[in-house]
């Protein structure tokens, strides 16, 4: 290769090489033109029979090339690719960041996973600790949930004793219902502190959410639909109705004008069967002069 003396502006390069390298620079340089690069002149010319030819290539000296990588990439392509390199360079590192954050977040979430989850599986026991303890519960107010109430009631079953062996070695009968209307007191007193209480039902009118009829009788003690009698008395267990009251429940008599005008025409038929005459109806004034 000789350099060869040019203009002011250019350097010109004069060189032999073959066909096929000649193709490969045409090809290279009408690519470089269709980049808009700023090739002046381009001349190729054969240089005998053989397969070799002169080539003149004109290029500014700034573009004048000193590698054959530089050759090959414009400086705009090589500050673009410098560019997209510190554009990847920061995605990449933002990228990287973002991995980190949401590692760090999924590094929380499973934190807080597992801490439900254990508090998951206490709450489990603790439900089926307190499943057992009222069941336990449970059953020991059915097997004792009466003592209370016994408690009470054992004086009473003292005092009727008591009265008892009174009775049996006195035969004042005075003292024993006296004794007995007080064991009788003391036991509806521990009924009371248990919350139940009776009522009475004689004389009020019949209910039968509260009142259980067991008959009717005709009477005018009380008014009809009234409770002339109470044969068993009903209780309360706190507001609530335990046992009903068994009552004998009064009815309007009948009118005793009806029986009395069948009697009436009874009389005169029996009159004119036997024949006699009928007495005379004496009145008030009659009756008064004859006294």
């Amino acid at each position: 290769m000789r350099a060869v003396a040019g203009s002011n502006d250019k350097s010109r390069i004069q060189t032999d090489i073959g066909q096929d390298v000649i193709d490969a620079a045409v090809r290279s340089v009408e690519r470089r033109m269709d980049e808009e690069d700023e090739v002046t002149v381009i001349e190729v010319g054969a240089s005998g029979p053989s397969t070799s030819a002169e080539t003149e290539v004109s290029l500014s000296p700034e573009e004048t090339p000193s590698t054959p990588a530089e050759a090959e990439a414009p400086p705009e392509d090589v500050a673009a690719l410098r560019q997209e390199v510190e554009t990847l360079k920061a995605q990449l590192e933002l990228s990287q960041a973002k991995g980190r954050e949401m590692m760090e977040r999924l590094r929380e979430a499973h934190e807080r996973a597992k801490e439900a989850q254990e508090r998951t599986v206490r709450h489990a026991a603790d439900l089926e600790n307190y499943r057992k303890r009222a069941q336990k519960e449970k059953e020991e107010v059915q097997r004792f949930g009466a003592e209370k109430l016994l408690k009470d009631l054992l004086p009473v079953m003292d005092n009727l004793d008591r009265a008892l062996e009174a009775a049996a070695k006195s035969p004042d009968l005075e003292s024993f219902e006296k004794g007995v209307a007080m064991t009788r007191k003391s036991f509806e007193d521990a009924l009371g502190r248990h919350g139940v209480k009776g009522f009475s039902a004689k004389g009020q009118p019949f209910d039968p959410r509260m009142h259980e009829a067991i008959q009717q009788v005709e009477t005018a003690e009380v008014p009809a639909g009234h409770v002339v009698q109470e044969v068993v008395r009903g209780f309360y267990l706190n507001d609530r109705l335990v046992r009903p009251a068994m009552v004998v429940v009064a009815r309007a008599p009948a009118e005793p004008a009806a029986a009395a005008e069948p009697a009436a025409a009874a009389e005169p038929a029996a009159a004119t069967d036997t024949g006699a005459p009928a007495a005379p109806e004496q009145t008030e004034n009659s009756s008064g002069g004859s006294q």
